[in-house]
């Protein structure tokens, strides 16, 4: 990747990814489910990603606002941002469930019938297959109460890899039971579970890129011993707002987090390092990879 200054002066996308997780089966730990974007994708074309995308026109009609499990009221208060209206912040949970079915097959919904919802297990999904019309045909509802939030990062004006700003929440989710997730070799060309580590070990080595809000979500996981230890955490806490604040010293772009000094927040908001620089082609902390899992 390379790095580029230009001032963006555009308002950010809405915008939603989804960290699809699973427990390690040999040892305590979870995996994360990674796709690889297509070398031409207009958004980091060759990185590593998340699935997820921006908030669709869409996602705000009624077809799909009416296929929620849970009131957007309720959404909105899982947010904690008191800006956004409930539909909204019902808008980006939709996007994060579509693009995430659409990119790698994976549909987070509940059958409706039942006066308690059961997991979604069992169906043969294709995601070529119109959302609304397989939502109908089998009598579901996407499901934003499996969504937690974790996240929240708005990209800075001198963005260092994109030409677009985004303001993007980040959730987690346990990858259904019998679903099968895979890249849909049109945006993805690659795919891959990994545990945080091991994807920060690929990266550290060169055999894989990253952006900076992957390296950072991956140094934050990367504490976990189980899906539901890691969900109950981002469940206790309010998701962690992120604004980086970059700079450049001696041709080197580097990326201030909350708890920096040279950061204007001075509180910390999640672990890990609270600078990185961009050298050796890669955004790295002070102190080596090991410094990846500072503690908050």
């Amino acid at each position: 990747m390379e790095i580029q200054s230009d001032v963006i002066t555009s308002e950010p996308i809405d915008a939603a990814t989804l960290l699809l997780l699973r427990d390690v089966e040999s040892e305590p730990g979870v995996e994360v489910f990674l796709i690889k974007r297509h070398v031409k994708s207009s958004v980091l074309g060759g990185v590593y990603v998340f699935p997820g995308g921006k908030v669709d026109a869409a996602d705000v009609t009624t077809e799909f606002l009416s296929r929620l499990d849970i009131d957007g009221e309720t959404l909105k208060t899982r947010l904690s941002e008191a800006d956004l209206t409930a539909e909204q912040a019902m808008s980006i949970y939709i996007a994060a469930i579509r693009e995430t079915f659409e990119e790698c097959g994976v549909l987070i919904a509940k059958s409706r019938l039942a006066q308690v919802f059961t997991p979604l297990e069992h169906l043969e999904l294709n995601a070529t297959k119109d959302l609304i019309s397989l939502l109908d045909q089998h009598k579901m509802l996407l499901s934003a109460d499996d969504l937690v939030p974790f996240s929240r990062w708005i990209t800075p004006k001198m963005a260092s890899h994109m030409s677009k700003r985004f303001d993007t929440r980040f959730f987690l989710a346990k990858n259904p039971d019998l679903q099968v997730a895979k890249h849909d070799n049109h945006e993805a060309t690659d795919s891959a579970w990994m545990t945080p580590r091991t994807a920060l070990q690929k990266y550290w080595n060169k055999e894989i890129e990253l952006a900076a809000p992957q390296v950072m979500s991956l140094a934050n996981l990367a504490r976990f011993k189980s899906v539901d230890e890691a969900l109950a955490a981002a469940r206790s806490r309010k998701p962690a707002f992120v604004r980086p604040e970059p700079f450049d010293h001696d041709g080197v772009r580097h990326l201030t987090y909350p708890g920096h000094p040279q950061h204007s927040e001075r509180e910390p908001v999640m672990g890990g390092p609270r600078l990185l620089r961009f050298v050796n082609e890669r955004f790295e902390p002070l102190g080596g990879f090991e410094a990846f899992f500072e503690s908050e």
